[in-house]
């Protein structure tokens, strides 16, 4: 490669409508315009670049693209008089990933408004085994936390606990002093979980309940949701008092049957968490609480390391619902 070209992931449409992925090799002149050109050191696979690589319409609708939703690097020129060359720096959310060519290249470029001083405590591959996974789960546990509910008030509820928000919340919350229950359908994953902090892990079968009554017992200070769907609405109705649920993901299913009597005769809260368009200042607050008080010691349980050929195997697993905790890309190797 010469210095104006460099190593990406590339799905392309092909004729018959079908989708291809391939490592292959970009120029710097075909990155969208922006103020920000950044040599990408590490990514982190979720599960939007997931769906943008396989021609997700709702993820991604121009193609050629790269995926790639989390960039952490150094600043290589920039426009800006917020960042100077030699800079390291995050990107995540945003169109990132999206429309807009992502950190499953070395290179990207984009707006000063989308990029984050990589805060002190943290390394750059840290800032990527959290990635948009960790900056969600904190955020979820952040809204907990200004909701009013204390580590003495009782347990926090995280579902699909083994996924990359899930892990997170999990270690994230014993962090912070909290006793978390972790729902898992991942059955041999108990020690895995326990090891992150959970001092209890139920099945996804506890957090269904056919008996259609409005509410139940409750169970539950806070709730962590990542799935979505009947485990959500079951885990609202088993709520305590003034108990505050996030949720941020619908991988069990996007519709909510519940009713209102969780919320007006228990004031339970329910909060969505959105990482994508969270504001600056918040983003920043985030991350300051990841790189300092909440910071893990837990990474090398939950993260694994694959090279950018490596990420196409992980790709179809975390398709079919296998990821266990986080996949880190490294895109130099």
């Amino acid at each position: 490669m010469n210095s104006d070209s460099f190593k990406a992931m590339v799905v392309s449409r092909t004729e018959d409508g079908k989708f291809t992925r391939e490592i292959t090799t970009r120029e710097l002149d075909s990155l969208p315009e922006g103020e920000v050109l950044l040599s990408v050191k590490y990514s982190s696979l979720n599960y939007k670049d997931a769906l943008s690589a396989i021609g997700n319409r709702g993820v991604t609708r121009n193609y050629p693209h790269t995926p790639g939703v989390d960039a952490a690097g150094v600043v290589e020129d920039s426009e800006s008089e917020g960042f100077e060359p030699g800079d390291k720096v995050i990107v995540h959310g945003y169109d990132l990933g999206m429309d807009t060519s992502g950190g499953f290249g070395q290179y990207i470029r984009v707006p000063a408004g989308w990029v984050v001083n990589l805060p002190e405590g943290l390394e750059l591959k840290e800032s990527m085994m959290y990635g948009t996974a960790g900056f969600t789960a904190a955020q979820s546990v952040l809204r907990i936390v200004e909701g009013g509910v204390e580590p003495e008030d009782g347990k926090i509820l995280v579902t699909g606990a083994t996924g990359g928000v899930g892990s997170m919340a999990v270690a994230i919350l014993r962090k912070a002093g909290y006793s978390v229950t972790a729902s898992t359908g991942k059955s041999d994953q108990g020690q895995f979980l326990t090891d992150l902090g959970a001092e209890e892990v139920i099945g996804r079968e506890d957090l269904t309940d056919p008996s259609g009554k409005l509410l139940l017992k409750g169970q539950w200070a806070g709730v962590v949701d990542t799935v979505g769907g009947e485990m959500l609405a079951t885990a609202i109705k088993s709520t305590r008092q003034r108990g505050v649920v996030t949720t941020c993901g619908n991988v069990a299913s996007h519709e909510l049957n519940i009713n209102v009597y969780p919320f007006i005769l228990r004031g339970v809260t329910l909060v969505g968490i959105d990482s994508a368009s969270c504001p600056m200042k918040r983003r920043r607050l985030v991350w300051e609480k990841m790189s300092g008080e909440w910071k893990l010691d837990t990474f090398e349980q939950m993260c694994r390391t694959v090279s950018l050929e490596g990420l196409d195997p992980e790709i179809d697993t975390i398709l079919k619902g296998g990821q266990v905790g986080r996949v880190l890309v490294d895109l130099w190797n």
